[in-house]
């Protein structure tokens, strides 16, 4: 297999909005994003999928060695030499992917957030950066694109992490800010139990419109920022926007019952969204 069909593959495999977005891009953006996904995905998945810790951190620590030995020009994985020949055009760095992966490794080092501003550190390394690059590859001509790509990639990781309460509650893991959950007198054992009577409480619904507030309003500056010039380039990143807050709504409707379930889109919605949002730039 080829790095082109291994990356093509782990796109595909994973289901992921974003999929949804790369079809639309020319054939090399879309090699691109395609391959920085990938590998956005395995480090990603070194954590969610080793259930040892000290192995996940070795296996990061891998990943340190195999982004330095690419850009040195000795990629080993299919990732990388996927990679490594979009990066000069694209301007994809090795810190970009560094950030990733210590993004990842602030999963392995903590499971609990004292508040949102650390948080926000979080949010920007596994989802603001990857924004920033991803804008690059779908092309900016304004340095503000970055700014509204940070913004967006912080978003959608709030609306991440909104569905997934229930399944990082499985591993032990809560995002919500611990200053929040006290502020909903909402208690960490009561997410992480997943179960009545407490789970679906009035103090849970209202700690959830809470967050999904902040990540509309994250949404809507995001929007306000998105240079007039650079908005059909980006037309990728808005279907992910898109989709996500559709998927954000999707939550809202159903009551924000996340702890026994994981909310999603149908592929054919995915889909609609992405069109609808080609044919009119917004």
């Amino acid at each position: 297999m080829s790095p082109e069909q291994y990356v093509q593959d782990k796109a595909a495999k994973s289901g992921s909005s974003f999929y949804y977005a790369f079809s639309f891009l020319p054939p090399p953006r879309r090699a691109a994003i395609t391959a920085f996904y990938a590998f956005c995905r395995e480090v990603d998945d070194v954590v969610d999928e080793t259930l040892d810790a000290s192995v996940a951190a070795t296996k990061l620590a891998w990943w340190r060695k195999e982004a330095a030995q690419a850009f040195a020009g000795q990629p080993q994985h299919p990732v990388m030499r996927a990679l490594l020949p979009h990066c000069a055009a694209f301007d994809i760095r090795l810190d970009h992917l560094n950030a990733v992966i210590d993004g990842c490794q602030m999963d392995l080092e903590q499971t609990r957030y004292l508040d949102y501003p650390g948080l926000q550190r979080y949010c920007h390394l596994v989802a603001g950066v990857v924004g920033e690059v991803a804008s690059g590859i779908f092309g900016r001509s304004q340095a503000q694109t970055i700014a509204y790509a940070h913004k967006l990639g912080q978003a959608m990781q709030l609306t991440n992490i909104i569905r997934d309460v229930g399944d990082d509650a499985r591993r032990g893991r809560i995002y919500l800010p611990i200053s929040e959950l006290q502020q909903f007198d909402v208690k960490a054992h009561e997410i992480l139990l997943r179960s009545k009577p407490w789970g679906y409480s009035e103090r849970f619904s209202a700690l959830m419109k809470f967050q999904t507030q902040r990540a509309h309003q994250l949404y809507d500056e995001a929007f306000a920022l998105l240079p007039e010039a650079d908005r059909k380039a980006q037309k990728p990143g808005l279907m992910m926007a898109n989709i996500y807050r559709a998927l954000l709504r999707e939550i809202e409707l159903e009551g924000f019952r996340v702890l026994e379930q994981r909310i999603s889109l149908t592929p054919l919605r995915k889909v609609w969204i992405a069109m609808r949002t080609n044919w009119t730039g917004r």
